[in-house]
């Protein structure tokens, strides 16, 4: 086990620091990690033009997406022990540096080749970004206000994923797809300035390498983050691939995940996980980005694929789910400490419910309301459920233990975000192939019904148009049902994280400071 005695400073940062450095502070940390969340999916929606300009086809280009989210959920672990090696400050420079260093590389890539691998290098540098972010708002804040910490720093996470197709597809419609990342740079610029300027936070410790858990956890989480993006494309466990890769990495986490609960590592700390706040808000997160990055991964298919939305008129339609999320947080920001953070959770997967079965409503009739009033409710209920839950899981931590805490609590964020993306993309495709099947076995020549529809348009029934137009119907009706039926598991299973609410230790009451 590492030597952690100088893990945190010996003063307690969140008295010492003035009101106006801790807002500074709190200015870079967001800007930051907003900078880092854009990259997401700001790229979703410049796949298709990226494939004419790096000669790939359209199962190539995902590459692109994979290969950043599987860099920051391998790097993300690290964040601990980088924390340690480097100082808490030190790491931040050096990753919003590199951050900004590989997004101009991505800018300036000519084949596949190159963007994969500067993709890699800005999910690696990005990774520590989260987690560090969130220890420090943590730290800079005394405990009583720790609520409010969390609400404002919970507006860049939920605003940066969910506001990257709208920012990515007005750049890419009235500029060049290559500024979604160029873009990174002035923003950069900005929060290295801030943060060189005012975050003083040391955390300098000796830590020990263990690389068992280093090569463990880079196999198991790296294959694990490949087959979630790769499964449904391959058709799953009847790829050879991913049925080895699967097995792989069940193994390789099992073996870090039992050695980190003996060895008490720095690196990839899940034996936190003892704590029952913190493995509990894992869970719920873990659970509540399934269906949030669920959501925000069908809703634009529906609208570009079913509904025919223009690419930038689908990035305004998903804006309000983001900007309801961070006007509830910055109103209740204040109160975030003065109320059960279980009961402001328990309204948040309600409202998020209900906003989801309202979608189970859907028609291909539907006007713009019924698009932008389920996005407003679900926004305002994310909004609830994420900073209440960030707090409660460091209310049981001892402080020198925040930063572990964070890289445990962001990596269930990410790789239960991974799960819902691969759960629901294998869901819908195979209830829309079930819903094809079952109404397509309904249609045959000797119909009445289509025999009378073709009479009515003055046509035979096997006249090409006519089953065209039949085909065409079939396709958007099966895809419609195939929504809806998704859009009503994600309901079920924002219903059952609420009971989970009541394993949750009461807060302690807090002393004024």
């Amino acid at each position: 086990m590492s030597d952690t005695s100088e893990t945190m400073p010996d003063t307690d940062d969140s008295q010492v620091m003035s009101e106006s450095s801790r807002k500074l502070v709190t200015l870079a940390v967001m800007l930051s990690a907003i900078m880092v969340l854009l990259d997401m999916t700001i790229a979703n929606v410049a796949l298709p033009h990226m494939m004419g300009a790096l000669g790939v086809t359209s199962d190539q280009v995902t590459w692109v997406l994979t290969s950043y989210s599987m860099a920051e959920a391998i790097f993300i672990p690290l964040a601990s022990f980088l924390a340690l090696k480097f100082g808490v400050r030190n790491l931040l420079l050096i990753s919003v540096s590199g951050f900004m260093i590989s997004s101009a590389l991505c800018g300036q890539a000519d084949s596949i080749a190159e963007m994969v691998t500067f993709r890699v290098m800005q999910g690696a540098f990005g990774a520590s970004v989260i987690p560090l972010s969130q220890s420090i708002m943590v730290q800079i804040y005394p405990a009583n206000q720790r609520g409010k910490a969390m609400a404002l720093f919970s507006v860049g996470v939920l605003l940066g994923p969910i506001l990257g197709p709208t920012l990515g597809g007005i750049i890419t419609e009235n500029m060049n797809w290559r500024w979604i990342f160029y873009v990174n740079l002035p923003i950069g610029a900005i929060c290295l300035t801030l943060i060189y300027t005012f975050v003083k936070l040391g955390g300098k410790g000796k830590p020990k390498i263990d690389w068992p858990i280093v090569i463990a956890m880079t196999i198991g989480i790296g294959l694990l983050q490949m087959v979630l993006d790769r499964g449904n494309q391959e058709s799953w466990f009847e790829s050879n691939t991913i049925l080895f890769s699967a097995i792989i990495s069940a193994i390789a986490i099992i073996f870090f995940v039992a050695r980190s609960f003996i060895t008490k590592s720095e690196i990839a700390p899940v034996w936190l996980l003892h704590d029952r706040n913190l493995a509990m808000s894992c869970l719920v997160m873990a659970g509540f980005s399934m269906g949030m990055f669920g959501i925000t991964q069908l809703q634009p298919m529906m609208l570009e694929q079913l509904l025919n939305y223009p690419v930038e008129t689908t990035g305004f339609a998903m804006a309000p789910r983001g900007l309801a999320s961070a006007i509830v947080l910055l109103a209740m920001a204040r109160y975030m400490d003065k109320i059960d953070a279980r009961l402001l959770i328990a309204v948040g997967l309600s409202l998020n419910a209900l906003g989801t079965y309202l979608m189970t409503q859907y028609s291909l009739e539907i006007d713009i309301y019924w698009i932008l009033l389920p996005s407003i409710i679900q926004g305002a209920g994310m909004g609830l459920v994420f900073a209440p839950l960030s707090q409660l899981a460091y209310t049981t931590l001892s402080p020198k233990d925040t930063i572990g805490g964070a890289v445990v609590f962001n990596l269930c964020r990410t790789i239960g975000g991974s799960f819902g993306i691969s759960i629901v993309n294998t869901y819908f495709s195979r209830i829309q192939q079930q819903e094809w099947n079952q109404l397509g076995g309904s249609l045959s020549l000797s119909n009445p019904v289509l025999q009378n529809a073709a009479q009515m348009q003055g046509t035979s029934i096997t006249d090409p148009t006519f089953l065209g137009q039949l085909q065409n119907m079939l396709q958007q009706q099966s895809t419609l049902t195939a929504f809806v039926y998704t859009f009503g598991f994600l309901l079920i299973s924002y219903l059952c994280l609420i009971p989970l609410l009541a394993l949750f230790k009461t807060k302690p009451k807090i002393e004024t400071q």
